[in-house]
C-alpha cells in the first residue's frame, strides 16, 4: 500500500473534490485524517475550496472526533476517495499477487472531464417567464398525449419544511395541454394553485392512473439527475460536458438543477442498471448526485411556478446525446484506449522502425506465433527448445534467435517433470547452460483458468521483467468458449494481443490438430477448431508427421553405423586409414563394419557393436516431421524436415525426408491412419464428406472476399467440374452470378 506522509497527503487530497461531497462525506475525511495522525490544519486547508466553508468550523468539529475506531473510518477512506477521483499510486511497496488477486478497475474508467480545468457556465434566467408555455413545453417534450401524468401542488408542513402530497395522477398529457391552451395564462386553473413558498412538483414518467408508486409507472423512460452539493453553474457545466441525454433541464428554484435524462429501459430491472450506470459515470466525473432520486416514480420540480422568491423554469431542452444508447457508446468509446487514426502522409517518408526479429525470418518481437501439430509431435519439447534458444541466444531449428528473458507458462506438466524436461533438452542439445536466469517458469498445472482471467494475472507478474517472449503451453487448458465458434475464438485470441501490447513482448503458444489425416490440407487449416486460430497469429508453424518407409529408416541406420565406425577409426589412425577405403565403401555400413573388424582390436569392436545397437534403437524410435510456415511479416520459407529424436528435434541434414509425401487420406494403403477407416462408405457418408470439404474450402477462401468455383477448385485440388457437381448436390450451397453462395440457415461464422 502507498505510504501516506505529510509530504504527499495534500497531493492525495487534491483528487477529492470537496465541493462535490455531502456533509457526512466531508466529516468522514476529517475523521480519517485525524485517525491517520494528520493535523486539523490539513483538513482546514483542503476544505477552503468549498463555498460552504466557514472559518473555525473545522477546528470545532475536529475536537469532537474521539477517534475513528468506532466509526469504521480510517485513512483508507481518504485513499479510496482519492482513487475514485483519479489518483494513481506510482510508488510504494509492491508484492507479487496471490493467485486469486485481480488487477483493480482502472481509476480513470468513464472519466472524461478533468475536474481541475472545468470552467463553470452560468445559467441565464429568462427575463420573463410564461407559466403556460413552460408547462406546455415540459409536457410536449416528455409525454405522449394519451399518457397519464402525475403532479403535485398541495403540500403539508413538517419541521418547517413543505412536503408534497400524492397529488393528481388521473389526467392525461393531452387533457392537460388542452386545458392549458384555454386557461388564458392562469396555470392554477389547470393544476391547482400552489403554495408559493413550496413550489410544485411533477412526475417525469407516465403512470397507469391508479397510484404513484414504482409499480404504477407504465414506461421507464426517464431518470432524475440532481446534485445539491455543487454550485448551480458547476452543475450546469458538468451536465453539459458529460453530454448526458437530457430531455428537459429544469431549475428547481433552490440550489439544484433537475436533469430529466433519457433512460429508455424496457423494464424496471433494466431501468435500475441504466440509472446505476448514469450515477456511476456522474460520480467519476465530479457530479455527485442525490442517490435518493433513483426510483422511476420520483417527483421533480414543475416549471412555470414560483418557489419562494425564485421561479422554477426550463433551462434547456434536448441537450447532450439524443439517446441513452448513443450516450453510453460515446462514454465507452472515450475510455476504449484505442488510438486515433493516423494520416499516412505524416509518416510515408519517415516510417517508424520495424520491431526487431525474435526468430529470424519467422517472428518479430511483440508479435504472436502459433505452433500447431498432432499429439506426440513433441510440441512441448519444441517450445522448451525455443525457450533455451532465446535464453542462450542460439539457433532454433536452424533459425537464429534474439537473446533475452523468456517466461514459460506450463499448464500441463507437474513441476518436477517440467524442470527435468528443461535439463534433458539442455543436455541432449549439447547447449551449455550459461543463462539460466533468462528463463522463468510459471507452473500452473491444476490451477489453470480461462485466458481472459489468466491474462491480467500474467501481465501483473510479467510487468517490469523485460521478457522478450512468453510461451504458453498448451492453450487448450485456457480456452474460453467453443473452439469451433469464430466469434468466441476471436475474443479468446484477443487476450494474446493484450499480453503482447501490455508487456511489449512476443507471445508463442501451441494448439493441436483436428482429427484425421492432415497432409491434403493447407498448413493453416489443420489446427483444431475455428479458422481464427490460423488467421490470428503473425506466424504459424505447423508440424505434420511423415510416414517413414523401411528403405529410409534403413538408410538412416546405415548413416549412423558409418559415423560410429569413422569415429573409432579416426581415434586409432587419424585420417591415414581413408586411403584404404573406396568412396563406395565409405557409403556402405556393411563395408565399414567389415573394415573395422580387420583393423581394430576385439575390445574396441565390442564398444562399436554396443554403440551401433544403441543407435539402431534410437533410429527405430525416431519420428519424422515436416514444418510448414504461414508468415505475415516474412517470405514463406521452404518446408523444414526434421527428426524428433527424443527429447529434441533435429534438422534432417541428409535430405532423405524431402521426397516423402505427407499422408492425405484415410484409405491409403500405406497410411498410418488406415485403422481409422472402417468398411466401405455409404453414399450418404460420401456426400457428407464432399459437403464438408466444400464448407472447409469455402470458409478458407471467403477470407479474401466472394468465392468462385475456381477458388474452391484451386483450394481442393479438384477440377471445376467436380466442384460444381458437389455444390449442386449440396443443400448448403448454390451458384449465383458466377459466385458460390451459402444458404442463410447455414452461414459460416
Amino acid at each position: 500500500m502507498l505510504n501516506i506522509t505529510s509530504e504527499n497527503i495534500e497531493e492525495i487530497l487534491s483528487f477529492i473534490d470537496v465541493r462535490s461531497l455531502s456533509y457526512q462525506e466531508w466529516v468522514s475525511v476529517g475523521m480519517a485524517l485525524k485517525d491517520g495522525g494528520f493535523s486539523c490544519e490539513t483538513w482546514d486547508k483542503w476544505s477552503r475550496d468549498d463555498s460552504r466553508y466557514h472559518p473555525g468550523e473545522c477546528e470545532s468539529k475536529w475536537k469532537t472526533f474521539s477517534g475513528a475506531s468506532g466509526q469504521n473510518v480510517t485513512i483508507a477512506t481518504v485513499m479510496q476517495m482519492a482513487y475514485d477521483g483519479g489518483f494513481e499510486s506510482g510508488g510504494g511497496e509492491s508484492r507479487e499477487l496471490d493467485w486469486n488477486d485481480e488487477i483493480g478497475v482502472r481509476t480513470d474508467d468513464y472519466v472524461i472531464i478533468d475536474k481541475n480545468w472545468v470552467e463553470s457556465k452560468e445559467i441565464q434566467p429568462p427575463k420573463r417567464i410564461d407559466p403556460v408555455k413552460e408547462l406546455t413545453t415540459y409536457l410536449e417534450t416528455l409525454f405522449d398525449s394519451t399518457e397519464t401524468v402525475g403532479f403535485v401542488t398541495e403540500t403539508w408542513e413538517k419541521d418547517g419544511k413543505f412536503l408534497p402530497t400524492k397529488g393528481s395522477y388521473t389526467k392525461t398529457a393531452g387533457e392537460l395541454l388542452s386545458e392549458l391552451a384555454k386557461c388564458k395564462g392562469d396555470i392554477g386553473a389547470v393544476i391547482g394553485d400552489c403554495n408559493e413558498n413550496a413550489g410544485a412538483w411533477i412526475r417525469f414518467n407516465p403512470l397507469d392512473g391508479k397510484g404513484v408508486k414504482n409499480e404504477n409507472v407504465t414506461d421507464f423512460r426517464y431518470a432524475l439527475v440532481e446534485s445539491d452539493t455543487l454550485e448551480i453553474d458547476r452543475q450546469n457545466t458538468l451536465i453539459r460536458e458529460l453530454e448526458l441525454p437530457v430531455a428537459v433541464l429544469v431549475y428547481s428554484g433552490g440550489k439544484s438543477l433537475h436533469a430529466i435524462v433519457r433512460v429508455e429501459a424496457a423494464d424496471y430491472a433494466e431501468y435500475r442498471k441504466r440509472v446505476d450506470y448514469i450515477y456511476a459515470v456522474c460520480k467519476k466525473n465530479g457530479l455527485t448526485l442525490d442517490t435518493q432520486n433513483r426510483n422511476p416514480s420520483r417527483l421533480s420540480r414543475l416549471p412555470g411556478v414560483k418557489r419562494g422568491d425564485k421561479l422554477q423554469f426550463i433551462v434547456d431542452t434536448n441537450i447532450g446525446k439524443p439517446s441513452f444508447a448513443e450516450w453510453k457508446e460515446w462514454i465507452e468509446s472515450i475510455n476504449d484506449d484505442l488510438p486515433d487514426p493516423e494520416t499516412l502522409d505524416n509518416y510515408f517518408n519517415n516510417l517508424p522502425p520495424l520491431a526487431p526479429s525474435l526468430i529470424d525470418g519467422v517472428l518479430r518481437q511483440g508479435h504472436k506465433m502459433l505452433v500447431a501439430g498432432p499429439s506426440k509431435a513433441g510440441k512441448s519439447y519444441a517450445l522448451i527448445e525455443l525457450c533455451i534458444s532465446i535464453a542462450e541466444g542460439k539457433p532454433w531449428l536452424g533459425f537464429n534467435c534474439a537473446k533475452g528473458k523468456v517466461m514459460y507458462v506450463n499448464l500441463e506438466l507437474d513441476r518436477a517433470s517440467c524442470l527435468h524436461r528443461f535439463k534433458d533438452v539442455y543436455t541432449a542439445s549439447k547447449i551449455k547452460p550459461e543463462n539460466l536466469k533468462n528463463i522463468d517458469i510459471w507452473n500452473l498445472r491444476g490451477r489453470s483458468i480461462p485466458m481472459d482471467k489468466l491474462a491480467p494475472k500474467l501481465i501483473r507478474r510479467a510487468a517490469k521483467k523485460n521478457y522478450i517472449a512468453i510461451i504458453i503451453d498448451p492453450i487448450y487448458k485456457v480456452i474460453t468458449g467453443d473452439e469451433n465458434s469464430a466469434d468466441q475464438m476471436a475474443l479468446f485470441c484477443n487476450q494474446f494481443d493484450k499480453v503482447c501490447t501490455e508487456l511489449s513482448c512476443a507471445v508463442i503458444y501451441c494448439h493441436h490438430h483436428s482429427k484425421g489425416a492432415q497432409g491434403g490440407k493447407r498448413s493453416m487449416d489443420r489446427a483444431s477448431g475455428s479458422g481464427v486460430f490460423a488467421r490470428d497469429p503473425d506466424a504459424l508453424l505447423d508440424l505434420i508427421e511423415l510416414e517413414i518407409p523401411d528403405s529410409v529408416r534403413t538408410f538412416v541406420e546405415d548413416e549412423e553405423v558409418i559415423k560410429i565406425c569413422m569415429k573409432y577409426l579416426n581415434r586409432f589412425f587419424g585420417d591415414k586409414w581413408q586411403g584404404d577405403v573406396s568412396q563406395d565403401d565409405l557409403c556402405s555400413a556393411k563395408s565399414m563394419r567389415d573394415y573395422c573388424r580387420q583393423k581394430l582390436p576385439k575390445q574396441t569392436l565390442a564398444l562399436i557393436d554396443a554403440e551401433i545397437h544403441e543407435a539402431e534403437n534410437s533410429v527405430a524410435s525416431k519420428t519424422a516431421w515436416r514444418i510448414e510456415g504461414t508468415l505475415r511479416e516474412f517470405p514463406k520459407f521452404p518446408p523444414l524436415n526434421l527428426w524428433f529424436d527424443y527429447p529434441v528435434h533435429k534438422i534432417d541434414e541428409s535430405g532423405v525426408l524431402k521426397d516423402i509425401e505427407a499422408p492425405d487420406t484415410f484409405n491409403s494403403k500405406n497410411s498410418p491412419y488406415r485403422n481409422n477407416f472402417k468398411g466401405k462408405k455409404t453414399k450418404e457418408q460420401k456426400k457428407k464428406e464432399r459437403t464438408e470439404a466444400i464448407e472447409q474450402a469455402y470458409e478458407a477462401s471467403a477470407i479474401d472476399g466472394e468465392v468462385t468455383v475456381a477458388d474452391l477448385a484451386e483450394y481442393m485440388g479438384k477440377s471445376e467440374k467436380t466442384v460444381r457437381r458437389s455444390i449442386n448436390e449440396s443443400d448448403n450451397f448454390y451458384i449465383k452470378d458466377g459466385f458460390v453462395k451459402m444458404t442463410d440457415k447455414d452461414k459460416i461464422e
